[in-house]
């Protein structure tokens, strides 16, 4: 095939898992998964995304009783949670229907993320069975499900989405420490280990290069927070709050901003404040 970057790879990883159930507990597991689906996407920030209910194909396992049981109690599951959706006819597995959810990326183009499979041919090739309330034997269902799909192509979605700028509490860097001057070192050192004993993600701009620069760095970087440190800072024992949008706050003290940061990244911020 094609390869694109992280969203076409030439072997990926997949948080896939599996459910056994009986054809009558499936759409209760389904709506289950597909809850668990929308948390992580409100989670991530997603909202621009389409969901697909994926029909029989032309070639198939099982009876066609089942597939339709099968497919109208995904659709149930879907009206139950007044999800919108679109038939994909023919798009279903050979082993049973699904529920796709597909990312749009900057430029419109869809690609896969959760989906939830539903499969009667595992359960019969490895006799995965059940004693009913009949006293008789009957084969289960199995729900093949992914929560975020492809874990390169989900990032490959993540940096369309955010374009780089990620929200405090998924930023690789959170803060990072520009000294105006050498002489400053010693202090930004300090407040860096600080910083980092509360678990957040800092870095230290050393280089003998003007403020300016550093700070047009951080900005490219998409950096959250930069906090500039020079004589004032040392002197008061205060830190200057710098965004990476440009927006800057007063000085203020370090336990102020990390209780900011901490809250922000708690509360999955997506908009940073000052």
């Amino acid at each position: 095939g094609v390869l694109h970057g992280l969203s076409r790879v030439r072997g990926f990883t997949q948080d896939d898992a599996h459910i056994f159930c009986r054809l009558d507990q499936l759409e209760d597991e389904v709506v289950r998964v597909l809850e668990l689906a929308l948390f992580m996407m409100k989670i991530f920030g997603f909202v621009n995304y389409q969901v697909f209910l994926s029909t029989r194909p032309e070639k198939y396992a099982g009876s066609l009783e089942v597939w339709e049981k099968a497919t109208e109690t995904l659709g149930r599951a879907l009206a139950c949670l007044n999800i919108d959706y679109t038939i994909d006819p023919g798009e279903g597995v050979f082993y049973g229907p699904k529920v796709d959810i597909k990312f749009r990326d900057a430029v419109g183009r869809a690609w896969q993320g959760p989906t939830i499979q539903v499969d009667f041919n595992l359960p019969q090739r490895f006799n995965v069975a059940y004693i009913g309330e009949d006293g008789q034997e009957h084969l289960a269902v199995m729900v093949h499900h992914v929560v975020l799909g492809s874990m390169e192509r989900f990032l490959a979605s993540l940096v369309e989405h955010y374009r780089g700028a990620f929200p405090i509490w998924l930023a690789p860097i959170q803060v990072i420490l520009i000294p105006v001057a050498d002489r400053h070192l010693d202090y930004v050192y300090k407040l860096e280990a600080e910083l980092k004993s509360v678990g957040i993600r800092v870095e230290v701009d050393a280089r003998s290069e003007t403020v300016n620069l550093k700070i047009r760095q951080a900005q490219l970087n998409k950096i959250p927070y930069m906090l500039v440190v020079g004589d004032k800072e040392v002197a008061a024992s205060t830190i200057s709050i710098r965004l990476r949008s440009g927006k800057q706050s007063v000085s203020q003290s370090l336990d102020d901003f990390k209780e900011s940061v901490r809250i922000a990244i708690t509360n999955k911020v997506k908009d940073l404040e000052l």
